[in-house]
């Protein structure tokens, strides 16, 4: 599951974890201005010393202008995966992520989750952030990863 395009480290990255055994990834974009409130996210900036991504979260697409730039992005990690050698798939999320998250794993059976975001301290503080929550959820061991920056 991720929030936002993979960056070329974030590719190498998820790519290399199991060293050379061939992988294949379901990936779940849920867009980021569908995950939190406006108020959380520019509370996660300021911790992180972003003071002028702060000032723009309220500018973040949400709802049905989340869903192209989302659907690009999409389209970009899976490339990125597949010129890696692995095998990609994926679609965007809006309604009911871990619902979905879940009934991915079973359908895929998969091994386990990657969820690779940005950190977000209020909700990780309280557990409410998107892997804590899938550890209760899914079945399979779930990895959490913070994403490079672009």
């Amino acid at each position: 599951m991720i929030e936002k395009p993979l960056t070329p480290e974030d590719v190498d990255f998820v790519t290399t974890l199991h060293g050379e055994e061939r992988i294949s990834f379901v990936v779940l974009l849920q867009p980021r201005g569908d995950q939190a409130d406006v108020l959380l996210r520019a509370i996660d900036d300021v911790a992180m010393g972003e003071l002028r991504d702060a000032v723009r979260e309220g500018e973040e697409p949400e709802g049905k202008e989340a869903r192209e730039p989302a659907e690009i992005g999409l389209e970009y990690s899976l490339r990125a995966l597949r010129e890696a050698g692995a095998e990609a798939v994926g679609q965007v999320i809006e309604d009911h992520p871990l619902d979905k998250l879940k009934t991915v794993v079973e359908d895929a059976g998969a091994d386990e989750v990657i969820v690779l975001t940005a950190p977000h301290y209020v909700e990780e503080f309280f557990h409410r952030d998107w892997a804590s929550r899938a550890r209760h959820k899914v079945g399979v061991p779930v990895l959490k990863l913070f994403a490079h920056s672009e």
